[in-house]
């Protein structure tokens, strides 16, 4: 009996967002948007992630008029978007009230699938998102997120038990999200064999070609029983983007798991998105490919922020201290104990190394300047680390004993509610303000004026 492979195409957000700095906009997608309808796949991911703060900040989108646009013109595919959990799409936390109409406005505009992770795997930070995903009328699939890292304290085991405790919440699908290829092919193996045996939902898994891993990870892994695997079309796959989607077709074709999926009808979709990678490279000045490099086992860092590091560097004229902060990175990591790396823990470390580099590189010591959201981190605001913090580098940075938060929960209570930020807006000029706009600017305050500004 065939059991075919289910393949999410990422071309329209994830595989952007790591090789072209999340630069693509939807006129660019619009041309090919029935073709990838068409072909069958499990899901489109197109929205979420780094897409909302990149429209509104860099191409002057409205990302909720994005989404409409994919809505009109993807018929029999779901819509997939990446959320935060109790983060949203933004970099703090959020009052539930705020992500319950995040979730419900999201679902309304034709989101289908709700991947739903948080950065610390703290369920705490799960509970309200997952919930407000169920609950939305137009009954989305909800997926909950093992957010995969190596470190001394983690192991296929917690990651199994972190799925059971995402089952108790009713999710309907479980995605391993290896944000920077760190899962080896035999590990994947396992950890599949593991969840299929134990948890008895879909399980999806999510890599990166960061380390080279990529196809070998997800051939083990179908070979395990793993039920669906995230792909990129040929011109944005591989390097720090997803395993080819062509490829891996090409690989099943004719097998037990064939994905039954037409390769030929993909030729056209790939050249016309060849033809964007080259428009946005030459946009936005970005060099569009970034080499295999094993050494991510160590610094970790996704895909998507190692062509914004890279950027960043360049723009602060410190483009030679490249390899400071990847050797940096891990060091802050085990001081923060042991985050795995993805939005906003990964930007928040990233930021942190980047400082510290620039701090020695001065003769200054390390965690001499530390931002806010370092500091809240390492106090417990956004939820629990899986080890503590080390003492010394919470005295480096001056946070006292009673600056610890214990329950996130607590504090993301007494954040502002939807109709705060409506408040807000409409003191700062706009009365009439949309739930739309409300919820833009409660995610990216200075950025949705400067959009208003210039759009409203």
């Amino acid at each position: 009996m065939s059991n075919p492979v289910k393949i999410t195409e990422t071309v329209l957000r994830d595989a952007h967002q790591s090789l072209l700095a999340t630069r693509m906009r939807i006129g660019q997608m619009l041309p090919q948007l029935e073709a990838l309808d068409n072909i069958g796949y499990n899901a489109l991911e197109a929205w979420g992630g780094a897409t909302f703060d990149s429209c509104l900040r860099f191409l002057n989108e409205d990302p909720w008029e994005r989404l409409d646009t994919l809505k009109a013109h993807l018929k029999k595919t779901p819509i997939q978007m990446l959320l935060r959990g109790q983060n949203l799409l933004g970099y703090n936390h959020y009052s539930d009230d705020v992500v319950r109409a995040f979730v419900n406005k999201a679902s309304e505009h034709g989101v289908g699938v709700f991947r739903i992770f948080d950065a610390l795997n703290d369920v705490t930070n799960l509970r309200t998102a997952i919930d407000a995903a169920l609950k939305a009328k137009e009954k989305p699939h909800v997926q909950g997120c093992l957010v995969y890292t190596i470190s001394p304290f983690h192991t296929n085991q917690t990651f199994v038990d972190l799925a059971l405790e995402l089952k108790k919440m009713g999710v309907h699908s479980i995605c391993i999200k290896d944000m920077s290829g760190l899962l080896k092919p035999y590990v994947a193996e396992d950890l599949v064999k593991k969840l299929k045996a134990q948890v008895g939902l879909p399980i999806e898994l999510h890599t990166h070609y960061t380390s080279g891993f990529g196809s070998m990870t997800y051939l083990k892994a179908i070979e395990a029983g793993v039920d669906i695997i995230d792909c990129a079309l040929s011109p944005l796959a591989n390097d720090t983007s997803q395993p080819c989607t062509e490829t891996m077709i090409a690989t099943l074709e004719g097998l037990e798991r064939d994905t039954k999926l037409d390769r030929q009808a993909m030729e056209p979709i790939a050249k016309h998105f060849l033809g964007v990678k080259k428009e946005i490279m030459k946009e936005f000045n970005l060099p569009g490919y970034f080499d295999v490099n094993p050494k991510v086992l160590d610094f970790q860092i996704p895909g998507g922020m190692l062509s914004n590091m890279v950027n960043q560097l360049k723009e602060m004229g410190a483009a030679d201290k490249y390899q400071e902060l990847l050797d940096e990175m891990p060091k802050v990591r085990e001081d923060l104990g042991f985050p795995p790396l993805v939005t906003p823990s990964s930007q928040i470390v990233g930021t942190m190394a980047t400082m510290n580099v620039i701090m020695m590189a001065n003769g200054q010591p390390r965690y001499t300047m530390v931002p806010n959201e370092v500091k809240d981190l390492a106090r417990g605001k956004f939820g629990k680390t899986p080890k503590p913090v080390k003492k010394e580098v919470l005295e480096a940075m001056k946070i006292k004993p009673e600056d610890m938060i214990t329950d996130c929960a607590v504090a993301d209570a007494k954040e502002p509610k939807v109709a705060d930020f409506k408040k807000e807006l409409a003191e700062k000029g706009y009365p009439n303000a949309s739930d739309e706009d409300v919820l833009s600017y409660a995610l990216f305050p200075p950025v949705a004026l400067e959009f208003f500004k210039n759009n409203r």
